[in-house]
């Protein structure tokens, strides 16, 4: 029975694995297609012609995107984490009146879709003079990702214990120091763990990017891979466009690796208490 059962959990587990991985796998093996090739149904690579991933470059301004995305997320990460932490110590260790209400609106801001906040986010972004700029898409960004990295860091903060603040307060350290120099680091996977989710969101973001934006040159890559055209206005380069999505998948996958360790930590950190 032990073995039957073993059999059954591997098969399901091969099978999630092909589910999740089969999507990526079949774009790369596309992306090395051109012309009749793309729509015929092949589950091995024929050939790899770089081809597609020349004419990404070639074509249009993708290196900027790239750039562009780059530096839009990197920065929502920083402001987020920054925004985070100071308000995880409010909430989790300076009680005040109003607090659990406060917690529970920015939780029912994230609750709103995109859609619904569009026209007014918009014109806000219009009225301070950002639109079309990097600027404004980092500030609509942040509507994604401060109200999870918030709530993800105050239950964190709230498990630690507070023996090691009153320590730092009998030195003379101040909330700031304690903030900085004690938490920071005891908060370290954590803040990797809502910083990589707030960079994901912010990298495949692709409404507002659409929206608050006009040139090419200022796009992120979601709209810019959606906005590709080909020779004629009534072709769409599917291997291009592959090409495209594989180059823009790899620097995910890059992070999730190098900071997987710290992701599970910060996943389950705080899951047992004692």
């Amino acid at each position: 029975m032990k073995i039957v059962t073993r059999i059954g959990f591997w098969l399901l587990v091969i099978a999630i694995g092909l589910f999740a991985l089969f999507p990526l796998y079949y774009a790369i093996i596309s992306s090395f297609r051109s012309g009749a090739a793309l729509f015929t149904i092949a589950y091995l690579p024929e050939r790899f012609d770089p081809t597609n991933y020349i004419a990404v470059f070639e074509r249009q301004p993708f290196g900027q995107n790239i750039l562009n995305s780059i530096i839009v997320a990197g920065s929502v990460v920083a402001i987020s984490l920054a925004l985070g932490m100071t308000a995880a110590y409010a909430f989790g260790r300076i009680p005040f009146r109003g607090r659990g209400l406060l917690l529970m609106t920015i939780l029912a801001v994230s609750m709103f879709p995109q859609v619904a906040v569009l026209s007014g986010m918009f014109e806000l972004i219009r009225s301070l003079g950002l639109y079309n700029t990097l600027p404004g898409l980092i500030l609509a960004n942040l509507m994604l990702t401060l109200p999870f990295t918030i709530w993800v860091l105050t239950t964190f903060m709230r498990e630690l214990p507070k023996e090691i603040e009153e320590a730092a307060f009998v030195d003379g350290a101040t909330p700031w120091i304690v903030v900085r120099r004690v938490f920071l680091p005891l908060m370290a996977p954590a803040a990797v763990t809502t910083g990589l989710l707030a960079f994901i969101v912010s990298w495949n973001e692709f409404l507002f990017a659409l929206t608050f934006t006009l040139t090419n040159e200022r796009r992120t890559v979601p709209p810019a891979i959606a906005l590709m055209t080909g020779s004629t206005a009534y072709e769409l380069p599917w291997g291009t466009i592959m090409a495209a999505s594989v180059i823009v998948t790899l620097p995910i996958i890059a992070l999730v690796l190098v900071f997987q360790r710290k992701i599970v930590a910060g996943l389950t950190a705080g899951a047992v208490k004692g």
